[in-house]
């Protein structure tokens, strides 16, 4: 089975996007200046959930979070659309996720989740690579992938929250939704598998 997925057509979300917060960046900002503000932001996101100052270190995460719809809605909505975004902007997304899950997640779940998590994103990573070495296959991200993706940042942030809040309802929650982008990451991969 071949699975077909346009990533460069305009989404429901993009036009969202493009009626509203797109239209306070200048024209002369590329997606791609938003993916490095994603992966400058990585350490500071960490730095700030080391020295335990999590109120800031979750504003920034779901700051850094949200550049990754921003670029993609303003690469296609403006035209934009690069061979250097469609490879680091998986990759700011996945160093994102990776390294706030090693420092957050521990706090609340089993390792084995943690290393699940860790290496699906590797496989994912690797079948991509794969994919557009070997196979010279144009690789882009899959709506099963996005949807892992906004699962992963959703659960970050509630865990994150927990920590400025303790609230009761946050952790079943948050691990509900981690489990659940478990599950759209092995589908991202079977997917993968049949293109």
């Amino acid at each position: 089975m071949k699975i077909k997925f346009d990533s460069t057509k305009v989404t429901i979300i993009d036009k969202i996007w493009e009626k509203t917060i797109l239209k306070l960046f200048p024209q002369n900002l590329e997606p791609n200046h938003l993916t490095v503000l994603r992966f400058l932001l990585i350490p500071v996101v960490v730095f700030l959930i080391r020295i335990e100052q999590y109120a800031w270190g979750g504003v920034l995460f779901v700051f850094a979070a949200l550049t990754d719809t921003w670029d993609g809605a303003l690469a296609r909505t403006r035209n934009k659309i690069t061979e250097w975004g469609k490879v680091y902007d998986p990759l700011a997304d996945k160093l994102l996720i990776g390294t706030v899950v090693l420092f957050v997640l521990p706090l609340y779940l089993n390792f084995y989740v943690i290393l699940v998590i860790i290496l699906l994103e590797v496989m994912l990573v690797l079948e991509a690579i794969y994919l557009k070495k070997v196979k010279e296959k144009a690789v882009s991200a899959l709506p099963v992938g996005k949807i892992k993706m906004v699962l992963q940042s959703f659960a970050v942030s509630f865990f994150l929250l927990h920590l400025i809040f303790p609230w009761f309802w946050v952790i079943p929650l948050a691990s509900a939704l981690i489990y659940l982008s478990i599950a759209f990451a092995l589908a991202s991969l079977f997917i993968y598998k049949s293109i």
